[in-house]
């Protein structure tokens, strides 16, 4: 059977996306694959749960008194809602900083009442908009809170994205020096990573008690409790990542990232979940994160996948709201490890 998934166009295919996926064990090995389960892949805002660890790890977050929906809209790809553009403003203020010091540049708002006000006011988007503004902030007061100059926070050769580059290589147990890296949409490094290795990030993240390092246990922790006790500042109204996180009730920890990439930590059993549509496109990355945990059983027999049910095999609709097709996954998970070509 094929990894993809299908859009139908009443009763006919109209296209297919190809589905990478890697399911590891809390000790990194794997489980459950679809397609190339070592596709080298740029995460980009999957990983912002490790970004954030050097907000923790340094010490600017207890410094700043930041709060734990501090650090949640720190690994947020949020909607640019008057929440998120409030909070970003105060962590900033309580740095010593403003605005003008995130170097994430600006976008329209993807929350549509915000992005109406600001046309309603004649007004350009500013930085504080970008749907990143809440990870540079954090990027920006560690820089302060470690006594560096916050310009060129964002350049890979800063020591802010030096120490994130440290936590990606040591979580996925590849060398700092074999990683490498492009820019991301708001201008810090992306770094690619073999799938599985991203997957075995998260089954760490799901589990820290498993860390030996206290400091970093403890930075895990304070990371994941924040985004799975406010998942509203990751991303906001009518978002994957927030009603994954409140429909599962602090079990699941998951993270989206551009081009179609996402990402489970499931606190419970320890697994790690990476997932990858091929051509990036996002209509069809929510149904195949939701039948790759119905098909480990994850949700799916307690009600936690029905509350999610608005992005299970979501109805194709044309402009005047009527449905006229569906997308469907056609795929089923294989055990055990792939040869590697």
């Amino acid at each position: 059977m094929e990894d993809v998934v299908r859009v139908y166009r009443g009763e006919w295919l109209e296209s297919t996306h190809r589905i990478h996926a890697a399911v590891v064990d809390p000790s990194g090995k794997l489980l459950w694959h679809l397609g190339d389960a070592f596709r080298p892949t740029f995460p980009r805002s999957a990983l912002k749960p490790v970004q954030a660890l050097p907000v923790v790890l340094s010490g600017a977050a207890k410094r700043f008194a930041f709060e734990e929906a501090d650090l949640a809209l720190c690994c947020a790809s949020h909607n640019g809602e008057e929440a998120h553009r409030h909070r970003v403003a105060t962590m900033l203020k309580r740095a010593g900083l403003s605005e003008e010091d995130l170097e994430c540049g600006p976008h329209s708002p993807r929350d549509r009442e915000s992005y109406h006000a600001l046309i309603r006011r004649g007004e350009a988007p500013t930085p504080i908009y970008n749907n990143c503004s809440g990870k540079h902030a954090g990027m920006a007061a560690t820089a302060v809170h470690m006594g560096e100059d916050p310009v060129g926070y964002s350049d890979a050769d800063h020591p802010v994205q030096r120490r994130i580059l440290e936590e990606i290589a040591f979580l996925s147990d590849i060398p700092a020096e074999k990683i490498v890296y492009g820019v991301d949409g708001c201008g810090v490094p992306a770094y690619r990573l073999p799938l599985d290795r991203l997957a075995a990030i998260y089954a760490r993240l799901a589990g820290p008690s498993r860390e030996q390092d206290p400091s970093r246990r403890l930075a895990m922790e304070q990371v994941t409790d924040a985004m799975v006790h406010h998942p509203e500042m990751v991303g906001g109204k009518n978002r994957y990542c927030t009603d994954l996180m409140k429909a599962f009730n602090g079990r699941l920890v998951g993270k989206q990232g551009a081009e179609a990439v996402y990402c489970v930590g499931d606190r419970k059993e320890g697994l790690g979940i990476a997932v990858k549509v091929e051509d990036g496109a996002e209509r069809v990355l929510y149904e195949a994160v939701n039948e790759i945990l119905r098909q480990l059983g994850i949700g799916r027999d307690t009600g936690e996948l029905d509350l999610l049910a608005a992005y299970t095999r979501p109805e194709v609709k044309n402009a005047k709201g009527d449905t006229v097709g569906q997308i469907q996954s056609v795929f089923t998970l294989r055990a055990g490890e792939p040869v590697r070509w």
